[in-house]
């Protein structure tokens, strides 16, 4: 009997603890306490080596804030020659009026500038996107950074290796930096390949370095690639034979990724640059990466980005304000949908105030646990109005907000807490009329692959599916 009350004890203090740490966020300390319930023992060690604050960890603080204080004013010298106000957006009559309130918090982003003179081109799928992408390595003369959550080393993966590879041989200065945990599957000779060839390739978090420092659940899920300074990439589409519909379970993939040329291409090179600091301690904040690119058009961009090491949850409050704000329209398409409560509120009020808040989701999921998650919140979202839409054509993984024909938003971040609040992510925010119109066009194209969820169908749902809907949306925050 002693040994019982131990136990109890033992769980008791260890419910207490997750209280403690997770008071800020009630739902995540929900999760953690519902695992550990589940699995006393194993549910403290993963509490233990998962959820520790990335801020908190002493390598980031080793990583030397002096070599980032320098980097940061590299960057403000660039700054100053096309930083823009909300106000200059409006009047450039590129897109509809901004709400004050959105313009405003755009505004206040720190690093995020608002530039004007870029040429902006919507990627809709892997083929295309990847074509793009290696005509401009091609052409590369000076450097090419590339950022990935995933590179794999099939027959996609091996176009750009070689590529990268070839570069380098003719003197082109390449530098990868991959996720640990979503590259882990990159073949080693791949990996000695590139490095032999001369290409700086580093990895982020690498899986066991991440858990022994207690960092394994923060991932950099950023796509980036920038090319001289002139050309850059970002979007939703990693590096592998999936995104081109190879997917035995998934098929067709449909995704967004942008080609940028103009001054936004400086603000992806700041991040990058930043993680390769964060990964591998070397500052390379060089004036000459941020090089003035001629003018290559008059389309507004800019870029945010997010993730545990910052003081802003950037991408989480433009969301939210977006949405607040928002007169007609939210379309929204995710892979991967499970808001945080204000996520909620907002499309919740925004249905109810009569604004048409549409949102396309998988109906073939890659994940069954993140789709009951996801799940779980249709019948409250549905009551207030929101519609749902399954896409059935293949796997929708495209990560696209338009609201309004005023603004949109194309990036890595998915609507769900992960992207909010543990993963670095990376979005640009668009204000042109012309590229609005086609993400719009992209949208009501990928509504006829689509079948409408149903509220008196999906309300006489099954027991058990309730039931596991039930267990996935405790451990939302988690997932």
């Amino acid at each position: 009997m002693s040994w019982i009350a131990f136990l109890l004890m033992v769980i008791l203090i260890q419910m207490l603890t997750i209280l403690l740490l997770e008071y800020r966020m009630p739902s995540r300390a929900v999760a953690w306490i519902f695992i550990l319930y589940m699995t006393p023992v194993i549910g403290a060690l993963i509490y233990y080596f998962v959820a520790g604050k990335y801020t908190r960890r002493k390598t980031v603080r080793r990583k030397g804030p002096q070599l980032r204080a320098e980097m940061k004013q590299v960057w403000y010298e660039q700054i100053k020659s096309f930083k823009l106000t909300s106000s200059d957006i409006t009047d450039s009559l590129t897109a509809e009026p901004l709400p004050n309130r959105l313009g405003r918090l755009l505004e206040s982003i720190p690093d995020s500038p608002i530039t004007m003179r870029n040429r902006v081109r919507v990627l809709y799928n892997g083929a295309e996107t990847y074509d793009s992408i290696l005509a401009a390595m091609e052409e590369a003369q000076e450097h090419i950074h590339i950022e990935y959550y995933t590179i794999r080393s099939d027959h996609a993966g091996q176009r750009f290796i070689e590529m990268m590879k070839r570069k380098a041989s003719q003197g082109v200065e390449v530098r990868l930096l991959c996720d640990g945990v979503g590259s882990r599957q990159m073949k080693k000779g791949d990996i000695s390949a590139l490095r032999e060839a001369g290409v700086y390739v580093s990895f982020f978090l690498p899986p066991w370095i991440a858990l022994l420092d207690k960092r394994i659940n923060y991932r950099n899920h950023r796509k980036v690639v920038v090319i001289d300074s002139r050309i850059g990439f970002v979007g939703g589409i990693n590096i592998g034979d999936e995104y081109l519909g190879a997917h035995p379970k998934l098929g067709y993939w449909r995704d967004t990724h942008l080609k940028i040329e103009g001054d936004a291409v400086k603000s992806l090179q700041y991040i990058f640059l930043n993680d390769w600091l964060i990964s591998t301690g070397e500052a390379v904040m060089r004036p000459a990466y941020f090089s003035h690119p001629a003018q290559k058009g008059s389309q507004s961009v800019q870029i945010i980005f997010s993730g545990p090491d910052t003081e802003w949850d950037t991408i989480l409050e433009v969301y939210f304000s977006a949405i607040s704000t928002a007169r007609k329209y939210v379309w929204v398409t995710t892979p991967y949908f499970i808001p945080d409560p204000s996520i909620l509120m907002a499309l919740k009020t925004a249905a109810l105030s009569g604004v048409e808040v549409k949102i396309i989701f998988p109906k073939i999921p890659d994940s069954v646990l993140v789709r009951w998650a996801a799940l779980s919140y249709l019948e409250e979202l549905m009551q207030a109005g929101v519609k749902f839409y399954q896409y059935t054509r293949g796997f929708v993984h495209s990560k696209c907000i338009v609201i309004d024909g005023s603004i949109a938003m194309v990036g890595t971040a998915n609507m769900d807490m992960r992207s909010f609040f543990s993963n670095f992510e990376i979005n640009a925010v668009l204000f042109d009329a012309a590229t609005i119109r086609r993400l719009e066009s992209d949208f009501q194209g990928d509504l006829l692959d689509c079948e409408e969820v149903l509220y008196d169908r999906f309300v006489a749902r099954s027991f058990p599916d309730k039931i596991k809907e039930a267990v996935g949306r405790i451990l939302s925050p988690l997932l």
